[in-house]
Order: structure tokens, then C-alpha cells, then sequence
């Protein structure tokens, strides 16, 4: 009998997995907070053996290194990846026992595309394959984006995926569980996810790369690519040099002074609590990103990167789960910390800011609005992806993407700003964003479906 545990990390919109037999297990593609990988084999009594990566991250470190190096485990990594730490290289057709008293062993396939040099591993139960860790090579319904390594080779590595996709429906069994690592939320993809399992039977009938001719599916694929988080652009070099362990102690607490004193020194202050609760108070000049939101994928995409960070959370356990997710993109110690609430993290004198909340049915009220209109003393700031925005868009909107705002905080019309996205997380890091620089603004928390239904002019051109 053979098991196979899957190790969420939702915020990324990734997976690992540890898989194994009675005795010993090995671990596909690991976050850096390893704590939690090792406590899943420690719940299922077993060895971890090996730690295995399918190819070199570009969104997230990886724990590979640190997990080897605690539990004793062989590094198995792709023999074509250029890393400068010692691993065992793995190359196409190589088998590695997983645990010999339940015959359960890892084939290597190569499948490059997400990367060149990418690799997935059939598990097989006495020889037969039963599920296969796909990466960031076949995923639900796509494939990995091949657009992450070098513009030059995008269209090479689009055509190497759909080559890769036919290699492992070609050559495994209908029944075989596809197990991917990418494409639950995660920019790796290169399109929507849906649901959380498959089969090489399911996707031979449903997945773009099985469906369409190649030079079909390179077209609509590289068509259909959305923005790069800008903070990919660190994850291949730290993964590929080795990452360092994590510390996950807390921080230095940060009183009143320091953290006004943080914000003069331009160091960014992320307020980590709820949307609603930071627009009826919060520290003037800090910034909102929600805890329980994609907190490490939005804050690790808008920081100047190596910039430090002070958070600021309404609980200990708030701050401890916002630095794990921070650690697996490589923000590794907040500067300072603060918990309570924001009455406590302003100085002596000082009162709290805060800003309006609204619904598109409010920036619809002629009432709510006294007769202005966009481009008349009234903003209405789109800061969705572009390829959201070419859904539909309502007339008269400025469209300055999030992860952009920023940098072109002075491209924003003069009058009150009204911000929106698609359901209001992105809409309130902006909101905070412009709050911060002296801007009035007003935060849409609305999915963006309300906007027509509310009488708003919405155009697709």
C-alpha cells in the first residue's frame, strides 16, 4: 500500500507532496517552512528518504536544501539545473526506491517547457504507475507557464510543453493521478485551474495541451500570458544558490516611536488585519494587506524589494502565520512588529487615519456623488490586470494595475479617487497605498459583477 499526503500552501497557490509506503516517504517540491513537512511524516511514522524538486522554483524559495540537510534525506534535482550546492542529479529513465517493502519506486520523465531542464516523476506501485508529480508540466486543465526563465526561450519552452503533456499521456496509463505543484491560484500557470484532482484520463480529454495542435496551443498560450510578479525575478537565483534556514522567532516589538520613525525613514508598515477594520483606523503612511489574503504574493510584488518591513498585527498568532507566508518568498525577518490594535501604534497626540468604504451602487448614486462624474472632480481607478480589465471596464476608468500603483502614483488625475478591482482585497492594498500619499480616496469592497447591475456604464473596447 502506498500513500500520498498533499501539503497546501494556498496562499501561493501551490502544493508538495510526501508520498511513501509503511516505512519510508519522499517529499516533491517543499516549502521553505519545512516544520510542516516533517510533521506530516512524523504523523505518518515514517522516513523521509528523499527530498526531490521537479525543476528550480521561480515563485517561491524552496525548503529542499534545509529539509535534506535535517532529516538526512539524498537532494534529488534535475541533472540539467544550474545550482551551486551539492545535490544528486537526476536525468530522464533514472528510478529511485521510495520504499522497497511496499515496491514502490520514482521514475524520472523529463518534461521540460516550465523550465528547461524540468522533471516529473512517476510513482509506481510494483512497477505500475499510479500517479505522477506533474510540477509545473501538466497541470488541471493547462500547463505551466514557459515564459519564467528567459524571453528568448518562451516559445521554445511552449512548444517543449506541449511535447511534454503528450510524453506523459502518451506513455501512462488513463487511471495515473496527475499531482502538479503549480495551478491552484499560483502566476506558474498558464491559465484557470479548476478542481482539485485529475487523472491522465481526464486531462487527455480536457487539457489545452491534449486538445489542440501545437502550433494552435503556442499561439493561444503565449496570447493568454498575464504579468510576472515582479519578486520571480529573486526566487530562481535564491533557489538556485542554495536558501539559507528560516527563523521563524518573533520579531522585535515596535512601540509607538519606533514605528513612526520606521515610516520617516521611508521603510514600509504593513498592516495586517481586515480590510474593514484598517479603513476605521489605522497608522497614517501604512499600507494594507490582508492577512488572511495573498499576502505574499501582493506584498513581495509591490515592495521595493530588500526594503524592510515592519507588521503590524491584531494577534500574535496573526503575525507568526503572516511570517511563514512571507519566508516562502523570501522576505525572511520583518524589521519590527507591533500586535493590538491602532490606538497603540500611534504616538501620544496623534488620532488614527482612516477612509471611506463603499459599494458600486454608492459610485452609481447621483445622490452619493452631488452631480460629479469621472474626469469631473471624481476618479474611478481600476486597479485590476490588464487582462481582467479586458473582460469589460467601466467608462471613464484610469486602469493603473496594483501590483504598479506605486510607481505611478502621479499619474492619478487630480479629485477624490474611487478604487475597485474585482472583490475588493487588491482595491483596499490600493486604497492604503493612496490614503498613505494624501490622496481622498473612497475603496469599492465589491466584486466587480455589481458594477453593471448598479447602472455603471461598463465596455469591453
Amino acid at each position: 500500500m502506498f500513500f500520498v499526503d498533499t501539503i497546501e500552501v494556498a496562499g501561493l497557490g501551490n502544493r508538495s507532496y510526501l508520498a511513501g509506503g509503511g516505512r519510508e516517504a519522499v517529499v516533491i517540491d517543499p516549502p521553505r517552512d519545512v516544520d510542516r513537512v516533517i510533521a506530516a511524516a512524523a504523523r505518518r511514522g515514517v522516513r523521509i528518504s528523499h527530498v526531490i524538486e521537479t525543476h528550480v522554483h521561480n515563485d517561491y524559495v524552496t525548503g529542499g536544501p534545509e529539509l535534506a540537510r535535517l532529516t538526512g534525506a539524498a537532494y534529488l534535482v534535475p541533472a540539467g539545473a544550474r545550482v551551486s550546492f551539492e545535490r544528486t542529479p537526476v536525468r530522464d529513465g533514472d528510478t529511485t526506491v521510495v520504499d522497497a517493502d511496499a515496491g514502490l519506486a520514482l521514475r524520472a520523465l523529463a518534461t521540460p517547457g516550465h523550465t528547461p531542464h524540468h522533471t516529473s516523476y512517476v510513482l509506481e506501485e510494483g512497477g505500475a504507475a499510479v500517479a505522477v508529480f506533474t510540477g509545473g508540466s501538466l497541470l488541471i486543465g493547462t500547463v505551466g507557464r514557459p515564459d519564467l526563465v528567459e524571453p528568448r526561450l518562451t516559445e521554445d519552452l511552449a512548444r517543449a510543453q506541449h511535447a511534454s503533456a503528450h510524453r506523459l499521456a502518451d506513455e501512462l496509463p488513463d487511471e495515473t493521478a496527475v499531482l502538479p505543484t503549480h495551478g491552484f491560484g499560483s502566476f506558474c500557470s498558464a491559465g484557470r485551474t479548476e478542481g482539485g484532482a485529475t487523472t491522465i484520463g481526464k486531462e487527455r480529454s480536457v487539457n489545452e495541451a491534449l486538445t489542440r495542435d501545437v502550433d494552435t496551443f503556442v499561439a493561444d498560450l503565449l496570447a493568454g500570458l498575464d504579468e510576472v510578479p515582479a519578486y520571480y525575478a529573486h526566487m530562481g537565483p535564491a533557489n538556485a544558490a542554495g536558501p539559507a534556514p528560516v527563523d521563524l522567532t518573533p520579531p522585535a516589538v515596535a512601540d509607538a516611536d519606533e514605528i513612526a520613525a520606521r515610516l520617516a525613514a521611508g521603510e514600509w508598515v504593513v498592516d495586517l488585519r481586515n480590510r474593514v477594520a484598517f479603513a476605521e483606523g489605522h497608522v497614517a503612511g501604512s499600507f494594507n494587506f490582508e492577512a488572511e489574503g495573498q499576502l505574499a504574493t501582493y506584498l513581495a510584488w509591490l515592495i521595493p524589494w530588500g526594503r524592510p518591513v515592519t507588521l503590524l498585527a491584531e494577534s500574535a498568532g496573526q503575525l507568526a502565520a503572516a511570517q511563514r507566508e512571507l519566508v516562502r518568498v523570501g522576505i525572511d525577518r520583518p524589521a519590527a512588529a507591533a500586535t493590538g490594535e491602532p490606538s497603540t501604534w500611534v504616538r501620544e497626540g496623534e488620532r488614527v487615519a482612516t477612509f471611506r468604504r463603499a459599494t458600486f451602487a454608492d459610485l452609481a448614486d447621483p445622490a452619493d456623488l452631488a452631480g460629479r462624474h469621472p474626469g469631473d472632480g471624481l476618479v474611478v481607478l481600476d486597479v485590476r490586470r490588464s487582462s481582467e480589465r479586458a473582460g469589460g471596464f467601466i467608462e471613464g476608468s484610469v486602469h493603473i494595475p496594483v501590483h504598479a500603483l506605486h510607481g505611478r502614483l502621479g499619474e492619478i488625475p487630480a479629485g477624490e479617487v474611487w478604487v475597485h478591482c474585482a472583490g475588493g482585497m487588491r482595491a483596499a492594498i490600493a486604497a492604503s497605498l493612496l490614503d498613505a500619499a494624501g490622496r481622498q480616496v473612497v475603496a469599492v469592497d465589491d466584486a466587480f459583477t455589481e458594477a453593471e447591475k448598479s447602472g455603471l456604464t461598463v465596455r469591453t473596447a
